[in-house]
């Protein structure tokens, strides 16, 4: 539905341009497992085309939701968040401005938020933990509440002063990845964090003179760029995992250097292991891990996101969003209520998921 590749092959450089951010503000929407509606896609279309400009997408985007008959559902509410968020990622990335200061980063994240989140461009006044699937329920280790705006200007003095002369591309890329890993973790804002980041992350890497960054990469592996920074920054040596920059590396050099790493969502869970195929009756095969389970495929990762960040969604919603077939999402739901990772609380037609180990805050 969001797929304007027509308009990067074929498109005017204008049209081309307009795309590339269009599919970036998008597909950043994942990480939290929001999907924009139909009416955002159509008015960015026409944005794209020169039909309106970006005021007027904006305009359209507030009436379409002052006059919705569903205000108070909390799906249609996470889809207008998608909308607002998306116009608003689309708009900054093509201001051709830009200021390397912890102001600018609680300012994007402002203006990404504002009459979403109450707290929009203000630092969290409380300690949370956030369950990840890639941990296995474990948490990241955030920093504390009470010396974020230290922590934050630390972090941004230690930038300033580094000196890139002399650093080979890929040395380059390795400390890009450090800088972004330690910004991402200290996780100034209470939501929306991962969202400012990569859109602070894009507008600083055009600063550093990557004016051909390969936004696209947002759009198809932003669940990818959220894990690389989960497992950069998570460490447990009792169970031999450890922090490691390897997977955000990839990720960097395929947006900066071209490559062609591969971006497997399922290699990032701390329990992954490589293993052979096992032929099963059929010719079919099936991939395993150690101690004989299965591990989750990609799809299975996507299924458990969007219902951790909208409860009340639906299977149908699960099947559009995912673009897969509805018997494949109950066994998909089949799989994460028996492995106990989601209960259904209610009737099927006005109840909602229970997830095992949601964010929560600490006092």
């Amino acid at each position: 539905m969001n797929d304007f590749a027509e308009y990067i092959k074929q498109g005017e450089p204008d049209e081309k341009e307009k795309a590339n951010l269009w599919r970036t503000a998008i597909g950043l929407q994942q990480v939290d497992g929001l999907t924009p509606s139909a009416y955002l896609i159509k008015t960015a279309r026409q944005h794209i085309e020169g039909d309106i400009t970006i005021d007027e997408v904006k305009s359209r985007i507030d009436a379409y939701y002052e006059i919705s008959t569903n205000k108070q559902a909390e799906a249609d509410n996470r889809t207008e968040e998608a909308d607002k968020v998306s116009e608003r990622i689309a708009r900054i990335l093509s201001e051709k401005t830009f200021s390397f200061s912890p102001a600018e980063y609680l300012n994007i994240h402002k203006r990404l938020f504002a009459g979403i989140y109450e707290f929009a461009g203000k630092m969290r006044e409380h300690n949370i933990t956030k369950a990840e699937w890639a941990l296995d329920g474990d948490t990241v280790l955030y920093s504390g509440a009470d010396n974020l705006g230290a922590t934050l200007e630390y972090d941004f003095e230690k930038e300033k002063k580094f000196n890139y002369r002399g650093l080979t591309p890929r040395q380059v890329i390795e400390h890009i990845a450090r800088f972004t890993s330690d910004l991402w973790q200290i996780h100034a804002f209470g939501e929306g964090n991962t969202r400012a980041t990569a859109v602070f992350l894009i507008k600083y890497l055009r600063k550093l003179g990557f004016k051909r960054v390969n936004n696209d990469l947002f759009e198809r592996h932003s669940w990818y760029f959220r894990n690389a920074l989960v497992r950069a920054n998570y460490k447990n040596l009792d169970a031999n995992v450890y922090s490691t920059d390897t997977y955000l590396v990839r990720f960097l050099g395929n947006l900066l250097l071209g490559e062609k790493n591969a971006l497997k969502n399922r290699e990032l869970h701390i329990r992954h292991v490589a293993t052979a195929d096992v032929a099963v009756k059929g010719g079919q095969k099936k991939v395993v891990r150690q101690g004989g389970q299965t591990r989750w495929s990609d799809n299975l990762i996507k299924v458990f996101d969007l219902i951790r960040n909208n409860p009340r969604i639906t299977r149908k919603e699960l099947a559009e969003t995912l673009q897969i077939n509805p018997s494949a999402i109950q066994k998909h739901l089949e799989k994460l209520k028996n492995e106990h990772r989601i209960v259904r609380v209610g009737p099927d037609n006005a109840g909602s998921w229970k997830i095992l180990g949601i964010e929560r805050r600490q006092p």
